[in-house]
């Protein structure tokens, strides 16, 4: 049987399927957008967490934006008051400068958009929550192990990035819990960029041709003082500790000059922080930390890391 009808009815439905149409566009419109303002993508630590965001970004259907800073502080703060001008649902920070980003942080709260720190430490602010390690703590671990490693009375240079505030946690954390037998005679600046480093680690060994270890307290620094060890030919004399795996970091694992490094796991931390602010956006409230665990990575278990770097 043929259906009947009525003109009122046809211009009923009709009526409904053009509204349903035209409702499509601005359900998509709907999307929430979060903003990551990141320190610089040079590091493969930073890219991690930007594809663990970007991942928990899609999963949640959200939008995700990125913003490199370049190792910048003032190009983060003008990020942040443009996102905010955007009227993003959320943003999370990785701040170089921990006490310099906090007025544009609060700027954000103010207009009604929910902020999470991640990795760096803010401090006290209208941040809703914080995600990372404990970066202290750490430090502390893997000086326990250099304690360890090196049983004689040893000479350590530290290869730093002093524009960080939390690689100076890092490193504080590592000073204070070294044994009275270690003399730590200096702490050269890579500013979290792998050439500084480099050459930075270089004019440490230089100025000190007796030295037992390096401590590098990120990824940039590591990198730096891995290639400033090879360089100098110092791979039998110069042990090296520090953060973050990389692919050239397993080779000087298998080479036994690095003997132990801190890998965190900055996939999650991304993940967490997108995670956050989808609920935050969506009314719901988040833990004010956010903890993600580490491994101190040393000969022993390198091998369940390596797949992440093939």
């Amino acid at each position: 049987m043929t259906p009947h009808f009525t003109r009122r009815a046809l211009g009923a439905l009709l009526t409904s399927s053009l509204l349903g149409a035209a409702a499509l566009p601005a359900f998509a419109q709907e999307q929430k957008t979060v903003a990551l303002v990141q320190i610089n993508q040079q590091a493969l630590f930073f890219n991690e967490m930007n594809r663990g965001a970007q991942e928990a970004a899609d999963k949640a259907g959200v939008k995700l934006v990125i913003f490199n800073a370049n190792n910048d502080s003032a190009a983060q703060n003008s990020a942040i008051e443009t996102y905010i001008q955007e009227g993003v649902d959320g943003l999370a920070v990785v701040a170089i400068d921990v006490n310099g980003i906090m007025p544009a942080v609060q700027q954000a709260a103010d207009a009604g958009i929910p902020v999470v720190a991640i990795d760096a430490i803010l401090p006290e602010g209208p941040q809703k929550a914080q995600i990372g390690v404990d970066n202290a703590k750490a430090g502390a671990d893997l000086a326990a192990h250099y304690n360890e490693t090196m049983a004689e009375p040893s000479k350590l240079g530290i290869v730093g990035a002093l524009n960080s505030y939390i690689q100076n946690v890092r490193k504080d954390g590592f000073e204070q819990a070294l044994d009275d037998k270690v003399t730590v005679v200096g702490t050269v600046d890579g500013q979290n960029i792998q050439d500084v480093a480099l050459g930075a680690a270089e004019n440490l060994i230089t100025a000190n041709p007796d030295l037992s270890a390096i401590y590098a307290t990120g990824e940039p620094a590591l990198m730096g003082a891995i290639a400033g060890v090879a360089s100098q030919g110092k791979q039998a004399d110069v042990s090296i500790f520090g953060w973050d795996l990389t692919a050239q970091a397993i080779d000087a694992i298998d080479e036994g000059y690095l003997k132990a490094v801190i890998q965190q796991d900055p996939a999650a931390m991304g993940a967490a922080a997108v995670e956050a602010l989808v609920t935050l956006a969506d009314g719901g409230e988040v833990d004010k930390t956010i903890s993600v665990p580490v491994t101190i990575v040393t000969k022993d278990n390198v091998d369940g890391f390596r797949a992440l770097f093939k």
